[in-house]
């Protein structure tokens, strides 16, 4: 953008805030930086500005190059919640394109401020992220230098392994499991010694307390593998298990935008129509350019219509939202906002109708590529929607027993999870987890004939 370009922007961007306050959007200050594209696809595939340097975001980012490079990704913004907020916008992007970013932008501000899961974990992990990961990243650089790469990379290779499996109805901060049962009272034996403690006169006897007995290790199924590791790996050191913690805050970090993707990208989809159609200060080519930007965020199909098998959270959202508003109003749409996430908002407020009207279907990918149309009542296309949303999109594992040779036993919750457990991800994840635990891992799962299956975790090397 020319030098005039971006006066006109901080310009629009100002008068812009002034009507979503106008029209009752309520969020956190916004700090909007423009950045070169090369930045802007570092920290779309990095999660952040600033993170802990690891090959597997290599990886990515030579994905999203290669998508980039073939239409089927362009990045507008990237946004991080917090107080402020700290919005990214590319700067060869179009005036229009970048007007269009501003209100999405505070669309997405007005949502984490006031939605309770965003506040619950904003208020867990803090909301200066940005810091803190650049904090971490010069904790990990330092340890780089005094211990290896080789080290350091076997640690990050089983932490981020993991960094789905939190347990988000946890608190980000725990105790240790108590190594002790509560001292059990011993109590009469039978009817006759405790109706003759009861005779008058009879002074009870001072109760008995048991040997205390040691708790198991975790006492029930543990779902959080980072914070177990982190606290009961046998040989870890401090800066090792200071890399698991420091991967699970940033997962629970991220886990709001996770969870309500859907209602998150169209509640600012919503709003940045609005603050369009609402903005008489545009000039009318801004405005139409700025609309045109619009329709390619929230159109259903990836380029000419088409059969489209995946579902775009901005157009489903933002049609959902629509609906909403249309039908309750926009109080009750807040009051939505505030309280649900991504699942409660796709079964109380995806209908059969709307459903019809998007041309949602459930399909089944055949073995020879062929696509099958599935069941299209509506609570198979909700649970369609959800599945890949469930438990972080992660498998759902629990450590259900630490022996005491070190040994670790882990289960696949099969049965809440549903969706099965590839084989072949699992043993290698399983190897990143022995790797650091220094002692055999097992996880007990069920292969695809409902046959109970252990696999084994070998430590891995690169």
């Amino acid at each position: 953008m020319s030098g005039a370009s971006v006066d006109q922007l901080q310009t629009l961007a100002t008068r812009i805030t002034a009507l979503a306050h106008r029209l009752g959007m309520d969020f956190d200050p916004v700090e909007f930086e423009l950045v070169p594209p090369a930045f802007m696809t570092e920290i779309a595939v990095y999660g952040l500005p600033v993170r802990m340097p690891h090959w597997s975001f290599g990886v990515r980012y030579i994905h999203q190059l290669i998508r980039q490079g073939m239409g089927h990704s362009h990045i507008f913004e990237v946004m991080f919640p917090g107080d402020p907020c700290r919005a990214y916008l590319v700067d060869s992007n179009s005036l229009a394109e970048n007007v269009l970013v501003i209100c999405h932008v505070l669309g997405h501000a007005d949502f984490s401020r006031n939605n309770q899961l965003f506040a619950r974990f904003m208020q867990m992990a803090g909301g200066r992220i940005l810091e803190q990961a650049a904090a971490r990243a010069h904790r990990i650089d330092a340890a780089l230098a005094e211990h290896g790469q080789q080290r350091v990379e076997a640690i990050l290779d089983a932490a981020l392994a993991l960094e789905p499996h939190v347990n988000v109805g946890q608190p980000l901060h725990r105790d240790p499991y108590p190594q002790w049962h509560p001292a059990a009272v011993s109590q009469p034996r039978d009817r006759f010694q405790q109706r003759f403690q009861q005779l008058p006169g009879e002074a009870a006897p001072a109760p008995l307390a048991s040997a205390p007995q040691r708790m198991p290790v975790p006492p029930a199924p543990e779902y959080d593998l980072l914070w177990f590791i982190a606290n009961y790996a046998p040989e870890l050191e401090g800066w090792e298990r200071d890399i698991f913690l420091a991967v699970r805050e940033e997962s629970f970090y991220f886990f709001p935008v996770f969870a309500c993707q859907i209602m998150n990208e169209g509640w600012a989809s919503y709003w940045h129509a609005r603050l369009l159609r609402e903005a008489d200060l545009l000039p009318h080519d801004l405005y139409l350019s700025a609309l045109k930007a619009h329709s390619d965020v929230v159109r259903p199909f990836a380029a000419e219509r088409q059969l489209a098998l995946s579902v775009n959270p901005y157009h489903l959202g933002f049609s959902i939202w629509e609906h909403v508003i249309d039908k309750l109003g926009l109080e009750a749409a807040r009051r939505i906002r505030d309280e649900e996430d991504d699942f409660g908002f796709i079964r109380n407020y995806l209908d059969a109708g709307l459903a019809a009207q998007l041309d949602l279907f459930v399909y089944n990918a055949q073995p020879d590529g062929a696509v099958r149309i599935g069941q299209n009542d509506i609570h198979s296309l909700h649970e369609a929607i959800l599945a890949p949303r469930f438990n972080y999109g992660a498998p759902r594992v629990a450590v259900t027993q630490l022996h005491a040779d070190g040994s670790l036993e882990l289960e696949h919750d099969s049965v809440t999870d549903g969706r099965g457990l590839d084989p072949k991800r699992a043993e290698s994840v399983l190897g990143y987890i022995s790797k650091i635990w220094r002692r055999p891992v097992s996880l007990h799962t069920l292969d695809e004939r409902n046959n109970r299956r252990t696999l084994f975790g070998r430590a891995r090397e690169r």
